[in-house]
């Protein structure tokens, strides 16, 4: 998604996220979010290169993406709720998507004839203070809604699930996500709750 959003429009909770949105490389380098300028450099070649040559190209464009770890390290997208359950930080993300519905997207997008352009993988913006309440209800004796009182972190828009519902994508809902993401956590030993 960071190749999508940092358009330089305002992201407010009335805004629309689609695939028709591509993030803008001046606006990525004057905020010097290199991350984001790296993604979106890297697809506006990819596109380039695919029209050029007559390639079919197809681009999943996932938010933060969370759920089982295959790897025996934890990832970026996954270390914030390694910090939230120890009750270190919270990190700027709020546009979740599961890596399972991540992979079967791929899958889709190789399988499904009609695939085509891009595809915005999020199955919902959430605040801090509803992901803290979805930990919460699973794991009451964390007090996690206690220790980041008050914190304000993030900004919320919505995001368009319309293409990649169309492709066949039937997302698991981000506590399903949450809950999973925890349980692979202890289960690997990265959490001792």
């Amino acid at each position: 998604m960071v190749a999508v959003v940092y358009t330089g429009k305002p992201l407010t909770a009335d805004v629309l996220v689609d695939e028709t949105w591509f993030s803008d490389p001046d606006v990525c380098e004057k905020l010097k979010y290199w991350y984001q300028l790296s993604k979106t450099l890297a697809e506006k070649a990819a596109w380039k290169f695919a029209d050029e040559n007559g390639i079919d190209l197809v681009a999943i464009n996932p938010g933060v993406v969370i759920g089982p770890l295959l790897q025996p390290t934890v990832n970026v997208s996954v270390d914030f709720i390694v910090d939230i359950v120890n009750g270190r930080q919270l990190a700027p993300f709020n546009r979740f998507v599961d890596v399972r519905d991540v992979a079967f997207a791929h899958i889709l997008a190789f399988e499904v004839p009609s695939a085509s352009g891009r595809y915005c993988m999020v199955e919902r913006t959430a605040d801090y203070s509803e992901v803290l309440n979805i930990l919460d209800a699973f794991y009451p004796d964390l007090h996690l809604n206690e220790k980041f009182k008050d914190k304000d972190v993030g900004i919320l828009f919505k995001v368009s699930k319309e293409r990649a519902i169309s492709l066949g994508v039937n997302f698991i809902p981000l506590q399903v996500s949450l809950k999973d993401t925890v349980e692979n956590l202890k289960e690997k030993g990265f959490l001792s709750i």
